[in-house]
C-alpha cells in the first residue's frame, strides 16, 4: 500500500518541471482553493454548532433518525447531491418556482453551498461527540449553583468548543481542498477554479503533463500541510473525568430555548433532505426511460464498488491486526492516504503506465485501486479498535489453545469481526460507487461509470435523464452500504 501511494506521488513530482511549468492563472486557482475551503469550513462549523448543541441537550422520539440523516451526505454520491442542489437552487429549481428569484448557483457561491451541504453534517457529528465529553457532574454542579444558559455556555461549553472546533475546522478544510466533483460541476471559470480543476484541465484538455504534475505537487503540499495541522492543533478543555452518567439539562428547559433547538434541528433536516427528495421524486418517474448506456455505466460502477470493497477488506484487515499488535508505524500508511488527492494519484499512475502500456485501458482498475487507498483510513478506524478488544479478550485463551495463523483467523477473528468488516466494506463500496475523480481523467466513452455518465447528462441539460440516473446511483450506493453492513450485523447476531 505504501508503494501504491508513494509511487504515483513521486512520479508526479519527478515529472513536474519546477515552477516554470505553472501559469499566472494557477496562482489564482491556489488562492481560490484556500479561500473557498476556509469559507466553507467556517460556515460549516458555525452552522453546525447550534445544531450540535440542540442534539446534545434534547432527547426526543426520532432523534436516532435525525442522526442517521446527518450521516447520509457522507455516503451520498457527490454528483447526486450537486444534482439535488441544482433542482432546489437552480434557475428552474424549487426556490425559483416559489419566490420568482433564482439564487446564483454556479461559481464560488455554488461551490461553497455544496461544501456546506456535505460538511455541515460531519461537523455536527464531531461537535456532538465533544459535547458528550462534558462530565455530567459538571452540569449538575452548574445547576446547583444556579447557572443559566449563558453561564453554562461560558464556563462549560465554550472551553469544550475551543478544544474541539479547531480540529473540526481543519478536517473540513482538508476535505474542501480535495473536492473535485463539486468544483467540476459548479465551479469553473477564472473566479471559481480550484487546483484540482486546474489539474484536470491541464491533463484532459491541454495534455500538459509538466504543468499538471506541478499543480499536483502544489495540491499535495496543501494536503500535507492541512493534514499535519489537523493532527497537531488541539486546545485542552480543562475538564476532568466524569462518571459518564446521563444528566438532565436544567439550563435548557425554557420554551424559547426548546423552540430554538427545534428550529435548528428542523432547518438542518430541511436543508439536507430537500435536495435528495427533489432528485428521487423527479427521477423515479423517468426510470423506465433510462437508456442502455446508463445501465452499462451502472454495471461498471457496481463492479468497481464491489471490487474496491473486497480489496479494502483484504488490505485493511492485516494492517489493522499489525497496528493492534503494537506495530503502530503501520498506521502511518493509512494516515498518509488522508493527504492524497485522487487526481494527483491518477496523474502519477498515468505517468507510470505511459512508458509501458496505454493508460486508458487501465481506467477501471486504476479507479478501483485509488478508491481502496482513499477508503483505507475509514476501514482502519473501524477495524483497529475491534481488533484491540479481540486481542485483549481472547489473546491469552487463543495462545493457551495453540490457535494461531489461519485457525485463529477462522475460529476467533472472522466470526467476531464481521460487523466492523461489513461496515468498512459497505462504506468503501458506497464511496467507490459515487466517485467522480480518476475516472474523469482516464475514461474513454466506453468506460464511463455512472457518476461520469450523470455528469455528462447534466452537461447536456438532460436534467430528467440525469435525475433518473441519480436515483439509480443512490440505490446502488446506499444499497451496497446496507447489504455489506447488514451482512456483518446478521453474522454477529448469528
Amino acid at each position: 500500500m505504501a508503494v501504491l501511494l508513494l509511487a504515483p506521488l513521486i512520479a508526479t513530482l519527478t515529472r513536474a518541471e519546477g515552477w516554470t511549468g505553472l501559469r499566472p492563472s494557477d496562482g489564482s486557482a491556489l488562492w481560490f482553493t484556500l479561500w473557498q475551503a476556509a469559507v466553507s469550513a467556517a460556515l460549516s462549523v458555525l452552522l453546525a454548532i447550534p445544531v450540535a448543541r440542540a442534539l446534545a441537550r434534547r432527547r426526543f422520539p426520532g432523534r436516532g433518525a435525525v442522526v442517521l440523516v446527518l450521516g447520509a451526505p457522507f455516503i451520498l454520491p457527490t454528483i447526486v447531491a450537486v444534482l439535488g442542489l441544482v433542482a432546489v437552487f437552480g434557475r428552474s429549481g424549487l426556490v425559483a418556482d416559489l419566490t420568482g428569484w433564482s439564487p446564483p448557483l454556479y461559481g464560488p457561491q455554488g461551490v461553497i453551498l455544496a461544501h456546506v451541504f456535505f460538511n455541515m453534517p460531519l461537523a455536527v457529528r464531531l461537535i456532538v461527540q465533544g459535547w458528550a465529553t462534558v462530565p455530567g457532574e459538571r452540569l449538575r454542579l452548574a445547576a446547583s449553583l444556579g447557572f443559566g444558559p449563558g453561564d453554562t455556555f461560558r464556563v462549560l461549553e465554550w472551553p469544550m468548543l475551543r478544544a474541539v472546533v479547531p480540529g473540526v475546522f481543519l478536517v473540513v478544510f482538508l476535505i474542501c481542498t480535495t473536492s473535485f466533483a463539486i468544483a467540476l460541476a459548479l465551479g469553473g471559470g477564472p473566479r471559481a477554479t480550484t487546483v484540482e480543476l486546474a489539474i484536470y484541465a491541464a491533463f484532459r484538455f491541454d495534455f500538459d503533463l509538466g504543468r499538471a504534475a506541478a499543480l499536483a505537487g502544489m495540491q499535495l503540499a496543501i494536503g500535507v500541510v492541512a493534514a499535519t495541522a489537523t493532527l497537531r492543533l488541539s486546545l485542552p478543555s480543562g475538564f476532568g473525568a466524569g462518571l459518564d452518567r446521563p444528566v438532565r439539562r436544567w439550563d435548557s428547559q425554557g420554551a424559547i430555548l426548546r423552540l430554538q433547538d427545534v428550529a435548528c434541528i428542523a432547518a438542518a433536516c430541511l436543508f439536507l433532505l430537500t435536495p435528495l427528495t427533489m432528485v428521487l421524486a423527479g427521477g423515479a418517474t423517468h426510470l423506465p426511460d433510462i437508456e442502455a448506456s446508463v445501465w452499462r455505466a451502472a454495471l461498471r460502477s457496481l463492479v468497481i464498488a464491489v471490487g474496491a470493497a473486497l480489496a479494502t477488506a483484504a488490505v485493511a484487515f492485516p494492517m489493522a491486526l499489525a497496528v493492534a499488535s503494537g506495530r503502530r508505524w503501520v498506521d502511518v500508511v493509512a494516515v498518509l492516504t488522508i493527504t492524497a488527492s485522487p487526481l494527483v494519484l491518477g496523474i502519477g499512475t498515468y505517468v507510470l503506465l505511459l512508458p509501458v502500456t496505454n493508460p486508458l485501458v487501465w481506467a477501471l482498475p486504476v479507479t478501483a485501486a485509488v478508491n481502496v487507498l482513499l477508503a483505507l483510513p475509514f476501514a482502519m478506524r473501524a477495524l483497529v479498535p475491534a481488533l484491540r478488544d479481540l486481542t485483549a479478550d481472547y489473546g491469552r485463551l487463543s495462545a493457551s489453545l495453540g490457535l494461531t495463523g489461519a485457525a485463529w483467523l477462522r475460529v476467533v477473528a472472522l466470526p467476531r469481526l464481521r460487523g466492523p468488516l461489513g461496515y468498512a466494506m459497505g462504506l468503501t463500496a458506497a464511496l467507490s460507487a459515487g466517485d467522480l475523480g480518476v475516472i474523469a481523467l482516464f475514461a474513454r466513452p466506453e468506460d464511463a461509470t455512472l457518476p461520469l455518465k450523470l455528469y455528462q447528462l447534466m452537461g447536456a441539460y438532460r436534467m430528467a435523464d440525469a435525475q433518473a440516473a441519480g436515483v439509480l446511483l443512490v440505490v446502488i450506493a446506499l444499497g451496497l452500504f446496507w447489504a455489506f453492513e447488514r451482512a456483518g450485523r446478521d453474522a454477529d447476531a448469528g
